[in-house]
């Protein structure tokens, strides 16, 4: 299932009951009821800066921690339709700038093909909503990772791997941390194994900086991309190499597969 989230607020919007309406009463699934009713926005004049204060508050009180959930929105919200025009209307060249250097991409840096992949880690089942809750699994898993004993050198790749998705990203999905297991490897016992099938991919491309923000950021780019229905969810992952060795100025990519490029 392709994603749908609030033009407004950027809240994801899992069925028609979240839905705004116009004028006329239908629904539409641009924006949540909380954002726009009878073709009208709740709140016409909030600008955005308000828009990531207010929404900021909403994931704190539901136990994302606060410098996450300010940086995710700041970097999400101004892609997004209500947001995009009038976010940028009024910045100087010079800020426009700024903004873009600072920023993860809202479009991918490339496209790859590449083949199967073997992974060997460590396995939880989780959602974006227990993530952004705060009841999530995902910080823990990599802490259970690094655990272990006999893991490859520090140099080594490490991956954060998406699949068995049951409702893109609206649902559950597994996620594995882990290392690539080249072709003849054994499986060490502690481990569990993915495999990823062959994939194109859309490419993201995190800014320099402290993982817990960079990496969420780059999300909130992939979620506002406006190409998101191209996804195919057979696999998607966080690729950690050098780059990411100093968790508090790294760097990282994320893959999203895609339908095959024509």
């Amino acid at each position: 299932m392709n994603m749908t989230v609030c033009q407004s607020c950027g809240m994801p919007l899992g069925n028609a009951a979240q839905w705004g309406t116009e004028m006329d009463g239908k629904s539409t699934s641009e924006y949540c009821i909380y954002c726009y009713k009878e073709g009208r926005f709740e709140q016409p004049d909030i600008s955005l800066d308000g828009m990531i204060e207010m929404c900021t508050a909403i994931l704190v009180q539901e136990g994302m921690d606060e410098p996450s959930a300010r940086s995710m929105l700041r970097h999400q919200l101004p892609f997004l339709k209500r947001w995009s025009a009038s976010a940028q209307a009024g910045m100087t060249s010079a800020e426009l700038k700024q903004e873009h250097n600072a920023s993860p991409s809202a479009q991918p840096v490339t496209y790859v093909t590449l083949p199967a992949k073997r992974l060997a880690g460590v396995t939880a089942r989780t959602s974006n909503g227990a993530e952004m809750s705060g009841k999530g699994s995902i910080q823990a898993l990599w802490e259970r990772y690094w655990s272990l004993p006999d893991l490859p050198a520090a140099t080594t790749p490490r991956y954060g791997c998406y699949t068995d998705y049951a409702d893109g990203v609206l649902g559950e999905y597994t996620i594995l941390v882990g290392h690539e297991l080249a072709p003849g490897d054994a499986l060490p016992p502690h481990l569990e194994v993915i495999e990823i099938p062959p994939a194109t991919y859309a490419v993201f491309a995190t800014r320099t900086g402290p993982m817990a923000e960079v990496v969420s950021e780059a999300w909130g780019a992939v979620w506002a991309w406006n190409n998101r229905d191209e996804r195919t969810f057979t696999g998607d992952f966080e690729l950690y190499d050098e780059r990411s060795l100093d968790p508090l100025n790294m760097q990282a990519e994320l893959y999203i597969a895609v339908r095959p490029r024509s």
